[in-house]
């Protein structure tokens, strides 16, 4: 068997070099590479293997890393990963100390631009243009964006200002999903190449300057080449209107046909928009059938596939494998909506993810799926609340940040009764930085008219979200990926009294020993690493429920009882629900000692949650060598945490 090519190849100079005749079995070679390699340490897996003709493409025609080229959204650089230079670490992919699930410019010099949320590509390729041009360097900026991110307004917003400024730049829509356009024919490959053509290109050059002097006449000519395309192909229509010459569709897949059309329109200084149509899990049957399952998969055999969603719920309930948290929330809402016929049910392009598939089933007139666009979904939810429906919000902590103002401004300013769901709340392993719910309790806990409550294991997370739908305000119940401590969720759904905390342990030092009574204030997921910190410790351990409103009373109580207040939190320890804790202690002037555990001031990299939470010193080990120090009086240098001595009476 002749060597591979795929081989020889370690960075985009040596593609290069190859005859653009071998570039399909470069492909070839690629796809089953990243088949293998996904199925064997886990990651994302269909986005990627639809692009791989584009990305040897792209990489063939441009001369990267120098001409620049971002990714949107960012699981689909698998293949761009494994051809520049890390090819042989693409099995360490979302592990401690390995390659990020996405492009990271600390890791290469070719990931251009950090992509973990979607739909940023245009606008910092857009910004990397104008760069180019106030620096007088010749580059090119190339965005690649599809897998759904062209449904977000902010991409719409850069293209706007992109035509505007008339920079030279590339955007390529990927489309894997045929939102957009019919299949690629004959006549329509023709028309592409056609366009994108010397002739054609030079020709539209040279009217340009001919009618630069009669501003009418230049009009009328774009006018006309836009009716023009619009008749023969109708998806060209917008993107001529915000300023782009529109090339394709294009297939996606035939990898020289792509390489002609990217040399065509390589040179041409305007804004282009090149349209390109994949298959979603191309040249992987499975990944082809079921694309979504095949999205982010953990490892598998790549000769059986993985078992279908329906299969694994089945094979849990049989193992009596503890539902996950994303798995209670679905099912109260199929019961809280079969309860309830003004409960609505919204998503931004998170059906799967957010549990949402057999409320979109059951209940497919009241479910509403945004696309990848946050804020119209909060406002959306706030129009619909304010007609008497009850909407439930569900959405990724980390992605609930890009809906900030419409959670203020057009939510709670309104003291409108929107339950937001919000799924994979702090760390979340392998997902790393960009995907970190690590903040949600500090931006929410601000909010006036907000009620913030956080469950220790899946029963009260269930109850919360009974109490959260039936108040008449903005609610927030917050909870992490996976499953938590096993607790069976109690079918009869029960109302949880605001504001209320509850005390789990007790404990058993007596005033008069001496010893330091400590009090462990958790807030949220930590319960499985307080219960063991309590238990070595000897301290009380307090489940606080609710983060906004406090347990005021209950607070009080401890700071009369013990000598050290702890507060626990799977939040950044700024501005978390320790910091409330802080601020009444300090207004009611407790001499009581408050300590504050929580994420640290850092961005934390991939790996799995059970190491992140070792780093910080978050696991029930590190909690008692933390609070031991606290005791001991070294009250410095710890870094998850913060110490706070309040005021004397």
């Amino acid at each position: 068997m002749s060597e591979k090519l795929l081989d020889a190849i370690n960075e985009p100079v040596q593609l290069r070099e190859l005859e653009l005749e071998k570039l399909p079995r470069v492909c070839e070679e690629l796809r089953s590479f990243l088949i293998k390699s996904v199925a064997s340490s886990g990651g994302h897996l269909s986005a990627g293997l639809g692009v791989v003709e584009l990305t040897v493409a792209i990489h063939y025609v441009y001369n990267t890393p120098h001409d620049r080229l971002v990714w949107d959204v960012g699981h689909q650089a698998y293949a761009h990963k494994a051809l520049t230079g890390r090819r042989d670490r693409m099995n360490t992919i979302k592990k401690k100390d390995g390659l990020c699930g996405f492009p990271h410019r600390k890791e290469s010099e070719y990931d251009t631009f950090g992509v973990g949320h979607s739909s940023t590509s245009i606008s910092a390729a857009l910004g990397m243009a104008v760069a180019s041009r106030l620096q007088g360097a010749k580059r090119n900026s190339i965005a690649v964006i599809g897998d759904g991110a062209m449904t977000a307004g902010m991409a719409y917003e850069a293209l706007n200002h992109a035509g505007d400024l008339d920079e030279s730049m590339l955007v390529i829509l990927n489309d894997n999903d045929m939102s957009i356009s019919q299949n690629v024919g004959g006549l329509s490959k023709y028309l592409a190449r056609l366009l994108s053509g010397r002739f054609y290109s030079s020709m539209r050059e040279t009217s340009k300057k001919m009618l630069s002097s009669t501003p009418g006449m230049k009009r009328f000519a774009r006018r006309a080449e836009e009716h023009t395309k619009g008749m023969i192909m109708p998806s060209a229509t917008l993107f001529e209107e915000m300023g782009f010459v529109y090339y394709g569709p294009v297939d996606g897949h035939d990898v020289i046909e792509l390489v002609k059309m990217l040399q065509n329109i390589k040179d041409i200084n305007e804004p282009k928009f090149l349209h390109v149509v994949t298959q979603k899990g191309k040249g992987y049957q499975p990944a082809e059938e079921d694309p979504c399952l095949y999205h982010g998969v953990s490892p598998f055999d790549p000769e059986t596939g993985i078992k279908a969603v329906k299969e694994i719920k089945d094979l849990n309930k049989a193992t009596r494998k503890p539902s996950s948290y994303t798995e209670v929330f679905g099912q109260w809402l199929c019961d809280m909506a079969a309860m309830d016929e003004r409960l609505v049910g919204i998503t931004p392009a998170m059906k799967e993810g957010s549990g949402l598939v057999e409320f979109s089933e059951k209940f497919e007139e009241r479910y509403y799926d945004v696309a990848i666009a946050e804020q119209h979904a909060v406002t959306l939810a706030a129009g619909m609340a304010c007609d008497g429906l009850k909407p439930v919000v569900a959405i990724y902590s980390t992605f609930l940040q890009r809906a900030y103002d419409q959670l203020i401004h057009d939510v709670a300013l309104q003291n409108l009764p929107v339950v937001f769901a919000i799924d994979r709340a702090g760390l979340v392993g392998p997902d790393g930085a960009t995907h970190s719910g690590n903040y949600d309790l500090s931006y929410l806990r601000c909010i006036p008219n907000m009620v913030v409550m956080a469950p220790v294991d899946e029963n009260e997370c269930r109850q919360m979200l009974y109490t959260a739908f039936q108040q008449n305000c903005p609610t927030a119940v917050r909870y992490p990926r996976g499953s938590g401590a096993g607790i069976m969720p109690e079918k009869e759904m029960t109302l949880l009294e605001i504001g209320k905390g509850e005390i789990l342990l007790e404990t058993s030092v007596k005033k008069k020993t001496g010893l330091k009574r400590i009090a462990i204030l958790l807030f949220g997921s930590l319960l499985k690493e307080a219960l063991a910190a309590a238990e070595a410790l000897d301290a009380t351990l307090v489940n606080m429920r609710f983060v906004k409103p406090l347990d005021e009373q209950l607070i009080r109580k401890l700071s009369q009882t013990h000598d050290l207040l702890v507060t626990l939190e799977d939040n950044a320890v700024q501005g978390g629900a320790g910091s409330a804790v802080n601020e009444f202690c300090n207004q009611q002037q407790f001499t009581t000692h408050v300590y504050n555990l929580g994420i640290p001031d850092v961005f934390l990299e991939h790996a799995e949650r059970s190491e992140q939470l070792e780093e910080i010193k978050l696991d029930g080990k590190g909690i008692v060598e933390q609070i031991s120090a606290i005791e001991n009086g070294k009250y410095c240098n710890k870094p998850a945490a913060s110490v706070v001595s309040v005021a004397s009476r």
